[in-house]
């Protein structure tokens, strides 16, 4: 079953997104390295913002927005509130060391107002259009706050 799904899986550059109400990104270190730097995934979340839809994201997804710039050139996460897995959190499992990227860092580095809480807690901050989670336990108050913004 698990090797029909990922020869039949869909490649996000042939999905037409256009007609979807809200973009979600779950968590993982792979992020980092997959999809940090994709530029068609870059493109898609600056369409999500510049229409005001939901962009849902959690752990390391956040990661994804250290490169998306506005079209008058400054990053997108410049001024806004924002979340995801802190400094702490990777140095507590020890994966600090391995990581291509701090997301707490850059993020900080691009003019993000990153607000965290103690390591694993759920922490959920919107700002916006941009609804992100800290670590896995923030996932399902994300995915509940996401759930709220839909049926507005």
């Amino acid at each position: 079953m698990a090797l029909y799904a990922a020869k039949n899986t869909r490649k996000l550059r042939n999905i037409d997104y256009t007609g979807f109400d809200a973009l979600f990104v779950p968590g993982g270190y792979g992020l980092l390295w997959d999809l940090a730097s994709d530029s068609f995934l870059l493109k898609l979340i600056k369409d999500f913002h510049a229409a005001q839809r939901p962009i849902a994201m959690v752990c390391h997804a956040p990661a994804i927005l250290r490169d998306v710039k506005k079209d008058n050139g400054e990053y997108l996460v410049k001024g806004v509130s924002l979340t995801g897995f802190k400094n702490a959190e990777d140095a507590e499992i020890e994966l600090d060391k391995h990581l291509l990227f701090s997301l707490e860092d850059e993020l900080k580095n691009r003019g993000a107002n990153y607000l965290s809480k103690a390591n694993w807690e759920p922490n959920v901050v919107v700002d916006g259009p941009l609804m992100t989670g800290q670590s896995p336990a923030s996932a399902a108050p994300l995915a509940q706050a996401l759930a709220d913004r839909l049926k507005a």
